[in-house]
Protein backbone atom coordinates (compact mmCIF):
# COMPACT_ATOMS: atom_id res chain seq x y z
CA UNK A 1 0.00 0.00 0.00
CA UNK A 2 1.05 3.59 -0.65
CA UNK A 3 0.00 6.28 1.82
CA UNK A 4 0.44 9.83 0.53
CA UNK A 5 -0.60 12.64 2.84
CA UNK A 6 0.05 16.40 2.96
CA UNK A 7 0.41 18.13 6.31
CA UNK A 8 -2.70 20.24 5.62
CA UNK A 9 -4.96 17.32 4.67
CA UNK A 10 -8.69 17.77 5.20
CA UNK A 11 -9.72 14.25 4.15
CA UNK A 12 -8.32 10.93 2.97
CA UNK A 13 -9.29 8.90 -0.08
CA UNK A 14 -8.80 5.16 -0.54
CA UNK A 15 -7.89 5.24 -4.23
CA UNK A 16 -8.45 1.93 -6.04
CA UNK A 17 -6.90 1.27 -9.43
CA UNK A 18 -8.62 0.30 -12.66
CA UNK A 19 -8.78 -3.08 -14.36
CA UNK A 20 -5.73 -2.74 -16.57
CA UNK A 21 -3.00 -1.30 -14.36
CA UNK A 22 -2.00 -1.24 -10.70
CA UNK A 23 -1.52 1.37 -8.02
CA UNK A 24 1.81 2.58 -9.41
CA UNK A 25 0.50 3.42 -12.87
CA UNK A 26 1.39 6.95 -13.94
CA UNK A 27 -2.24 8.06 -13.95
CA UNK A 28 -2.75 6.77 -10.42
CA UNK A 29 0.40 8.59 -9.31
CA UNK A 30 -0.73 11.76 -11.06
CA UNK A 31 -4.11 11.63 -9.33
CA UNK A 32 -2.49 11.07 -5.94
CA UNK A 33 0.00 13.90 -6.51
CA UNK A 34 -2.70 16.35 -7.62
CA UNK A 35 -4.94 15.45 -4.70
CA UNK A 36 -2.01 15.91 -2.33
CA UNK A 37 -1.51 19.43 -3.68
CA UNK A 38 -5.16 20.15 -2.83
CA UNK A 39 -4.95 18.83 0.72
CA UNK A 40 -6.38 15.36 0.14
CA UNK A 41 -4.50 12.30 1.37
CA UNK A 42 -4.64 9.06 -0.60
CA UNK A 43 -4.06 5.42 0.15
CA UNK A 44 -3.40 3.22 -2.88
CA UNK A 45 -3.29 -0.56 -2.99
CA UNK A 46 -3.27 -3.41 -5.51
CA UNK A 47 -6.17 -5.81 -5.90
CA UNK A 48 -5.27 -9.49 -5.38
CA UNK A 49 -5.40 -10.31 -9.11
CA UNK A 50 -2.85 -7.59 -9.81
CA UNK A 51 -0.55 -8.86 -7.06
CA UNK A 52 -0.82 -12.38 -8.49
CA UNK A 53 -0.08 -11.19 -12.02
CA UNK A 54 -3.43 -12.30 -13.42
CA UNK A 55 -5.21 -10.45 -16.22
CA UNK A 56 -8.74 -11.23 -15.11
CA UNK A 57 -10.10 -8.92 -12.43
CA UNK A 58 -11.23 -10.24 -9.06
CA UNK A 59 -14.84 -11.10 -8.34
CA UNK A 60 -16.85 -8.37 -6.61
CA UNK A 61 -16.63 -10.37 -3.37
CA UNK A 62 -12.82 -10.42 -3.48
CA UNK A 63 -12.48 -6.85 -4.73
CA UNK A 64 -14.78 -5.37 -2.10
CA UNK A 65 -12.97 -7.28 0.63
CA UNK A 66 -9.68 -5.75 -0.55
CA UNK A 67 -11.26 -2.30 -0.43
CA UNK A 68 -12.61 -2.93 3.07
CA UNK A 69 -9.10 -3.92 4.19
CA UNK A 70 -7.64 -0.80 2.58
CA UNK A 71 -10.21 1.33 4.40
CA UNK A 72 -9.16 -0.27 7.69
CA UNK A 73 -5.52 0.44 6.87
CA UNK A 74 -6.31 4.09 6.15
CA UNK A 75 -8.12 4.34 9.47
CA UNK A 76 -4.88 3.30 11.15
CA UNK A 77 -3.09 6.25 9.54
CA UNK A 78 -5.52 9.08 10.25
CA UNK A 79 -8.60 10.33 12.04
CA UNK A 80 -9.57 12.39 8.99
CA UNK A 81 -12.81 11.58 7.14
CA UNK A 82 -12.04 8.62 4.86
CA UNK A 83 -13.63 8.50 1.43
CA UNK A 84 -13.65 5.61 -1.02
CA UNK A 85 -13.13 5.81 -4.75
CA UNK A 86 -10.83 5.09 -7.59
CA UNK A 87 -10.35 4.88 -11.31
CA UNK A 88 -12.91 2.99 -13.41
CA UNK A 89 -13.23 -0.58 -12.07
CA UNK A 90 -11.76 0.51 -8.73
CA UNK A 91 -14.36 3.21 -8.24
CA UNK A 92 -17.19 0.90 -9.21
CA UNK A 93 -16.01 -1.72 -6.73
CA UNK A 94 -15.70 0.99 -4.07
CA UNK A 95 -19.40 1.72 -4.47
CA UNK A 96 -20.18 -1.98 -4.04
CA UNK A 97 -18.03 -2.04 -0.90
CA UNK A 98 -20.30 0.62 0.58
CA UNK A 99 -23.51 -1.13 -0.48
CA UNK A 100 -22.57 -4.80 -0.04
CA UNK A 101 -20.10 -4.61 2.87
CA UNK A 102 -21.33 -1.48 4.63
CA UNK A 103 -17.86 0.06 4.63
CA UNK A 104 -18.47 3.31 6.58
CA UNK A 105 -16.93 5.70 4.08
CA UNK A 106 -17.60 9.43 4.35
CA UNK A 107 -18.52 9.39 0.68
CA UNK A 108 -17.36 8.32 -2.78
CA UNK A 109 -15.22 9.92 -5.47
CA UNK A 110 -15.45 8.21 -8.86
CA UNK A 111 -12.68 8.84 -11.38
CA UNK A 112 -13.99 7.77 -14.82
CA UNK A 113 -16.88 5.66 -13.54
CA UNK A 114 -17.37 2.85 -16.12
CA UNK A 115 -21.10 3.17 -16.65
CA UNK A 116 -21.12 0.76 -19.59
CA UNK A 117 -18.88 -1.07 -22.04
CA UNK A 118 -17.68 0.93 -25.09
CA UNK A 119 -20.38 1.03 -27.73
CA UNK A 120 -22.92 -0.65 -25.44
CA UNK A 121 -24.72 2.19 -23.64
CA UNK A 122 -26.57 1.03 -20.55
CA UNK A 123 -27.00 1.96 -16.89
CA UNK A 124 -27.32 -1.50 -15.31
CA UNK A 125 -23.92 -1.13 -13.64
CA UNK A 126 -25.22 1.82 -11.66
CA UNK A 127 -28.50 0.47 -10.33
CA UNK A 128 -27.04 -0.11 -6.86
CA UNK A 129 -26.00 3.53 -6.48
CA UNK A 130 -29.51 4.54 -5.45
CA UNK A 131 -28.92 2.67 -2.19
CA UNK A 132 -26.04 5.00 -1.26
CA UNK A 133 -26.95 7.96 0.95
CA UNK A 134 -23.42 9.33 1.36
CA UNK A 135 -22.11 12.11 -0.93
CA UNK A 136 -20.86 11.00 -4.35
CA UNK A 137 -18.70 12.90 -6.83
CA UNK A 138 -18.36 11.76 -10.44
CA UNK A 139 -15.29 13.02 -12.30
CA UNK A 140 -15.89 12.02 -15.91
CA UNK A 141 -14.29 13.05 -19.20
CA UNK A 142 -16.41 14.64 -21.89
CA UNK A 143 -14.95 12.09 -24.35
CA UNK A 144 -15.24 9.03 -22.10
CA UNK A 145 -16.68 6.22 -24.24
CA UNK A 146 -17.60 4.25 -21.09
CA UNK A 147 -19.95 6.95 -19.82
CA UNK A 148 -22.08 8.65 -22.45
CA UNK A 149 -23.26 12.08 -21.26
CA UNK A 150 -26.86 11.38 -22.28
CA UNK A 151 -26.87 8.48 -19.81
CA UNK A 152 -24.56 9.74 -17.06
CA UNK A 153 -26.14 13.16 -16.62
CA UNK A 154 -29.70 11.95 -15.89
CA UNK A 155 -28.32 9.14 -13.73
CA UNK A 156 -26.40 11.54 -11.50
CA UNK A 157 -29.36 13.93 -11.45
CA UNK A 158 -31.51 11.09 -10.10
CA UNK A 159 -29.17 10.52 -7.15
CA UNK A 160 -29.93 13.09 -4.41
CA UNK A 161 -26.41 13.09 -2.96
CA UNK A 162 -24.45 12.96 -6.25
CA UNK A 163 -22.56 15.66 -8.14
CA UNK A 164 -21.08 15.44 -11.64
CA UNK A 165 -18.02 17.30 -12.88
CA UNK A 166 -17.13 17.01 -16.55
CA UNK A 167 -13.38 16.87 -17.26
CA UNK A 168 -12.71 19.12 -20.22
CA UNK A 169 -11.96 17.05 -23.38
CA UNK A 170 -10.72 14.05 -21.35
CA UNK A 171 -11.28 10.44 -22.38
CA UNK A 172 -11.56 7.42 -20.07
CA UNK A 173 -7.78 7.37 -19.52
CA UNK A 174 -7.52 11.16 -18.95
CA UNK A 175 -6.04 11.95 -22.36
CA UNK A 176 -7.13 15.43 -23.44
CA UNK A 177 -7.36 17.42 -26.67
CA UNK A 178 -4.80 20.12 -26.06
CA UNK A 179 -5.89 22.34 -28.93
CA UNK A 180 -9.54 22.46 -27.92
CA UNK A 181 -9.23 22.15 -24.14
CA UNK A 182 -10.25 25.46 -22.55
CA UNK A 183 -8.83 24.83 -19.07
CA UNK A 184 -5.18 25.72 -18.56
CA UNK A 185 -4.37 23.33 -15.73
CA UNK A 186 -3.71 19.61 -16.21
CA UNK A 187 -6.67 17.24 -16.15
CA UNK A 188 -5.37 15.80 -12.88
CA UNK A 189 -5.28 19.22 -11.25
CA UNK A 190 -8.78 19.81 -12.59
CA UNK A 191 -9.89 16.59 -10.88
CA UNK A 192 -8.24 17.55 -7.61
CA UNK A 193 -9.69 21.06 -7.70
CA UNK A 194 -13.19 19.68 -8.24
CA UNK A 195 -12.71 17.11 -5.49
CA UNK A 196 -11.48 19.71 -3.00
CA UNK A 197 -14.39 22.04 -3.84
CA UNK A 198 -16.79 19.13 -3.32
CA UNK A 199 -15.22 18.31 0.05
CA UNK A 200 -15.31 21.95 1.09
CA UNK A 201 -19.01 22.06 0.24
CA UNK A 202 -19.55 19.36 2.87
CA UNK A 203 -17.95 21.37 5.67
CA UNK A 204 -20.32 21.92 8.54
CA UNK A 205 -21.71 18.42 8.17
CA UNK A 206 -20.87 15.44 10.35
CA UNK A 207 -18.18 14.51 7.80
CA UNK A 208 -16.09 17.34 9.21
CA UNK A 209 -16.89 17.13 12.90
CA UNK A 210 -14.32 18.29 15.45
CA UNK A 211 -13.41 14.65 16.03
CA UNK A 212 -12.61 14.15 12.36
CA UNK A 213 -10.57 17.35 12.05
CA UNK A 214 -7.71 16.06 14.20
CA UNK A 215 -4.18 16.20 12.80
CA UNK A 216 -3.48 13.33 10.38
CA UNK A 217 -0.99 10.68 11.41
CA UNK A 218 2.05 10.95 9.15
CA UNK A 219 5.19 8.93 8.61
CA UNK A 220 6.34 10.14 5.21
CA UNK A 221 4.59 11.24 2.05
CA UNK A 222 5.21 8.14 -0.06
CA UNK A 223 5.99 5.44 2.48
CA UNK A 224 4.50 1.99 1.82
CA UNK A 225 1.85 1.12 4.37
Amino acid sequence: MLWQCPFDAVAALVLAHGAGAGMRHKSMQSIADAFERRGIATLRFDFPYMIAGRNRVDSPEVATQAIAEAYAAAAQHTKLPIWLGGHSFGGRMASHAVVDRSVPAAGLIFCSFPLHMPGKPDTKRAQHLKAIVKPMLFLSGTRDDLAEPKLLEPLVASLPTATLHWLDTADHGYRVLKRSRTRVESVFDEMAEAARAFLDSKKGTDLFSSENRSVPFLRSAHEPA
